[in-house]
């Protein structure tokens, strides 16, 4: 039996790993799938003060407080910058980190950095009705309405840190999906497949790549497994 920790992304929630922390679970695998501070079940908490250590802290606390080890640890989206924070703080208790079509930061850098003119103008211009939270910047499909409340905007203003325990880490994967039509994480798949020390899939979906292939993305979590 694997341990596998999922982290959503943006406007997310653990609602949104249903399906495949349900297809884990059928597998005989332990899956932990926490709803970070102020998004998800735990949107009655937002505010604008909330950061990115604070979304780290709410999976590091996960690790602590349910004694995991020998984790498996996913990313999707934004997931990715939290779990970077996580590898370096918990990084000799997770054996796989995966990222999923995520963003995958270096040492200094914020997601802010990351994306384009065009998708920080997004940002700002889609927090002004509520500030310090910002509207998402895609259409919320059928059935999610309701379910989806404001990203906290100084999580994408705050740099990822390492230099801890990230070395620890043996596994590297990165899954990119190829016909999305979100343009930021080319460039991950792109430095992972010139990198030896990581394994690169690619998956014909779109951003939220289970909804579109949950079998593929549930084969190569269970070979990580």
């Amino acid at each position: 039996m694997a341990t596998f920790v999922l982290v959503h992304g943006a406007w997310g929630g653990s609602w949104g790993y249903g399906a495949l922390a349900r297809e884990l679970r059928a597998a005989g695998h332990d899956v932990h799938v926490p709803s970070l501070t102020g998004l998800g079940e735990r949107m009655h908490l937002a505010h604008g003060g909330i950061t990115l250590t604070d979304h780290i802290n709410d999976v590091v606390c996960l690790i602590d407080c349910e004694g995991l080890d020998d984790i498996i640890l996913v990313g999707h989206s934004y997931g990715g910058m939290v779990i970077t924070g996580v590898s370096a703080l918990r990084g000799k208790r997770i054996r796989t980190l995966i990222y999923l079509d995520a963003f995958l930061p270096q040492d200094g850098q914020m997601l802010w950095d990351i994306v384009d003119d065009g998708t920080r103008g997004m940002y700002i211009q889609n927090q002004r009705a509520t500030p310090g939270l910002i509207a998402p910047i895609f259409p919320i499909p059928p059935g999610r309405a309701g379910r989806v409340s404001g990203h906290p905007l100084l999580t994408l203003l705050e740099p990822v840190k390492l230099g801890g325990e990230e070395g620890a880490i043996a596994n590297h994967v990165y899954v990119y999906a190829s016909a999305s039509p979100v343009g930021s994480f080319a460039q991950f798949r792109e430095r992972c497949s010139a990198d030896p020390a990581w394994t690169v899939h690619d998956l014909a979906t779109g951003h939220m790549l289970w909804d579109d292939d949950l079998a593929g993305v549930t084969r190569i979590l269970l070979a990580a497994a």
